[in-house]
């Protein structure tokens, strides 16, 4: 069941996509829904793409399609509040949506340095962001530069608890410090590897650490 304000949006972006075949962009639908930021807006289409009820078009900027709507739990095909039409291919919009992601410090990319957290707010692109909660934090060192990750680069972060082999990862380490690692296990041990043969791989016990999310994305100022 949906709550008010994931009805409200899903009938709004199905209504606009039959009124002009194009998404509404994100300021239009805070506006359309009376939130006080875009990041809000953010959390509606990842709750209401995680339930199926909506898709993001990949390469597409500000491209969505309703897959279902609630009032019949199917997709809508024929009527006119629900008619999905992607946006035209010769003419795409510009991805200029931009939500805010809460920045949590600075996070070595070389040797463990202290998890630090914070209440500054990074604008980021939305099409660099899928679903579900996400957070950003400043490289700090160079030791994942073969993965093309450099100093001062903001590693965005999908928060999640798990990670498989080969996935780059934050990884909380004793509950006091964090670094950005390839995630690999070794046995019975946790085996955090940089991206540069100048650093050697760190062990730990599984006990010593908890993954906190997994890299999603970059962003980088010149």
């Amino acid at each position: 069941m949906l709550t008010k304000k994931q009805h409200e949006l899903i009938c709004f972006i199905a209504d606009r996509l039959a009124e002009t075949g194009v998404s509404p962009s994100f300021e239009e639908m805070k506006d359309a829904l009376d939130l006080k930021s875009k990041s809000g807006v953010h959390r509606l289409i990842s709750a209401l793409e995680e339930r199926g009820f909506l898709r993001r078009l990949p390469n597409r900027a500000r491209a969505l399609e309703v897959v279902k709507m609630p009032e019949r739990g199917e997709p809508k095909k024929a009527a006119p509040k629900s008619t999905v039409v992607a946006m035209p291919r010769p003419a795409p919009q510009p991805a200029n949506d931009v939500i805010e992601i809460p920045l949590h410090g600075r996070i070595a990319a070389g040797v463990p340095i202290e998890a630090m957290e914070g209440s500054t707010m990074l604008p980021v692109p939305a099409a660099l962001l899928g679903s579900g909660d996400h957070y950003a934090l400043e490289v700090a060192g160079d030791s994942m530069v073969e993965a093309g990750i450099f100093d001062g680069d903001y590693a965005l972060i999908r928060r999640q608890e798990t990670a498989r082999d080969g996935e780059i990862v934050v990884a909380l380490i004793d509950e006091m410090e964090a670094t950005l690692k390839y995630f690999r296990t070794e046995g019975s041990m946790v085996r955090l590897d940089p991206a540069n043969r100048s650093y050697d791989p760190q062990r730990y016990r599984p006990d010593q650490v908890r993954v906190q999310g997994k890299l999603a994305g970059l962003l980088r100022r010149y």
